[in-house]
């Protein structure tokens, strides 16, 4: 069950951890496939993956909107898509023009607050913000966005990860070549530049011209439609992207008589508006995109849907109600919180960046590091309650080793910002929200394929910290492959140490 390391003059356990299988779908609340009958998705990054060659697309043409057409310096060129520098679920300061990650309790995980490409040395940041927590008024909204009187925008979907290097670049730029600026119209540039390129339909069509390149993992998606269909599940579509952008996908992924598989397809849906607005009524969309003024009095396998409000019109049609369908998308807030909070729909989390994290964390390396910093931290948390000067200075050393170990368990994810997941060793902000809102979550939708439709997804029963974690109270340490010392006699040994390598 256990091995066993040494680390200077302490010892520790390494336990026998299995590695994690990537395509393992993971739970935050318990749901059995044995209910559901209807399986909904998102386009983006849930049916369709892309390739690191579209976020440099992105940014480039973002990039040179700004210079063409908001006056941006013809310098900004210089710059190139930074591929490893930011993480999803990251906040920025719109007022400060700082990029930052913040833990589940709102305090801004000290070394990752970036001006431009620079780091921010952490004694400016809690100067300015009178500490490291963010209070909940200037917190972004729910759906992660700056409005009303909230100054930070949260990042929360893929496509975002070019738009927070751009910022990045454009504040790196004006801070090197000491230009006066004002943060505010430059976030609202960016983020009119980032919208251009998906409205105006200028990377829908480069995607489109050029599909080989951009467009990965198809056969896996189709694999899972295809067990789906046989298994007589109804399926439906509904996304933000307009119809001959998704065809265009589908036909490359599944085939031209891709539409055959779903029985309902929504494009355009204006989510998250499409789960609350009661305002608009169905439309329905030709084969060349035009919209026809009919009445919809019931939705039709093979027919095009868009601009439509789920609350009224889309129960009424179908019968899809409640904990019957489970719907998947890449976005916590546009994708899942309202189906999850308002409507009771079941809904699963696609979250490409856990493949990269997985692998990272079944590693020697990262194995040995947490089990040491949670070694640490166990004998601090026991040795600290000793007044006595020789405990209190084996406590001191051992607490300046524990911080000196925290950027090492964030650099090992991105040197940056570390773990989508986690800030040193609370969950991230992102972590929060996605416990809350998905009911499962994996890698990709072709993790399905390891699974039956009888299959029930159990949530690991993590102890709250008023409960028992069911561990013997003192527990072994090891030397060797023979068993010495108790928890207790551990403490003792690590003093006598102390006091010899000090005289």
């Amino acid at each position: 069950m256990f091995g066993a390391a040494l680390r200077g003059n302490s010892c520790y356990l390494i336990p026998d951890i299995a590695s994690t299988d990537p395509d393992t779908i993971f739970a935050n609340n318990e749901i059995s496939l044995r209910d559901i009958e209807i399986y909904g998705f998102d386009y983006d990054y849930t049916l369709a993956f892309y390739s690191k060659h579209l976020h440099t697309l992105i940014f480039n043409i973002a990039r040179d909107i700004l210079i063409t057409q908001h006056r941006y310096p013809e310098g900004l060129r210089e710059y190139e898509y930074i591929a490893d520098f930011a993480v999803r679920g990251l906040h920025y300061d719109v007022q400060k023009a700082l990029l930052m990650k913040i833990d589940a309790f709102h305090y801004i995980q000290l070394g990752t607050v970036y001006r431009g490409l620079n780091p921010v040395p952490d004694q400016e940041v809690i100067a300015m913000y009178e500490g490291s927590h963010v209070p909940l008024d200037i917190m972004s909204d729910f759906y992660g966005k700056s409005s009303q009187g909230h100054t930070m925008k949260q990042f929360m979907d893929i496509f975002s990860l070019p738009e927070m290097t751009l910022l990045s670049c454009v504040n790196d730029f004006f801070m090197r070549h000491n230009i006066d600026y004002e943060p505010v119209h430059l976030y609202k540039d960016v983020k009119e530049a980032i919208r251009d390129v998906h409205v105006k339909g200028i990377m829908y069509r480069a995607v489109e011209a050029d599909i080989d390149k951009y467009i990965c993992y198809g056969e896996e998606s189709h694999a899972v439609l295809k067990k789906l269909s046989e298994h007589g599940k109804k399926m439906f579509l509904i996304t933000n992207s307009p119809f001959d952008f998704v065809n265009r996908g589908m036909s490359y992924i599944v085939g031209k008589d891709w539409r055959d598989l779903f029985d309902i397809v929504i494009v355009q849906a204006d989510k998250p508006s499409f789960f609350n607005d009661r305002r608009k009524p169905f439309r329905q969309v030709t084969d060349k995109g035009a919209l026809l003024w009919d009445r919809i009095h019931k939705l039709e396998k093979g027919n095009i849907y868009k601009q439509v409000t789920y609350l009224h019109h889309f129960p009424a049609l179908t019968g899809w109600r409640g904990s019957k369908v489970l719907y998947f998308g890449d976005h916590i807030y546009s994708d899942l919180a309202d189906l999850t909070l308002k409507h009771g729909w079941r809904t699963g989390a696609i979250i490409p960046e856990l493949r990269k994290e997985i692998k990272i964390m079944n590693t020697e390396q990262y194995v040995h590091m947490t089990t040491w910093l949670q070694a640490l931290t166990g004998l601090i948390e026991q040795m600290q309650v000793h007044p006595d000067p020789v405990s209190q200075a084996v406590v001191h050393e051992w607490i300046k080793e524990r911080e000196a170990m925290k950027p090492q368990t964030k650099d090992i994810f991105n040197a940056q910002f570390g773990s989508l997941f986690r800030t040193y060793h609370n969950p991230t902000y992102f972590s929060r929200r996605l416990a809350r809102f998905a009911d499962i979550y994996m890698a990709s939708i072709s993790c399905l394929l390891d699974y039956d439709f009888k299959h029930t997804f159990f949530p690991r029963r993590s102890p709250l910290q008023h409960e028992s974690t069911f561990w013997p109270q003192h527990r072994a340490f090891f030397f060797g492959d023979r068993c010495t010392l108790s928890g207790s006699e551990i403490q003792h040994w690590l003093k006598v140490r102390f006091v010899a390598d000090q005289t």
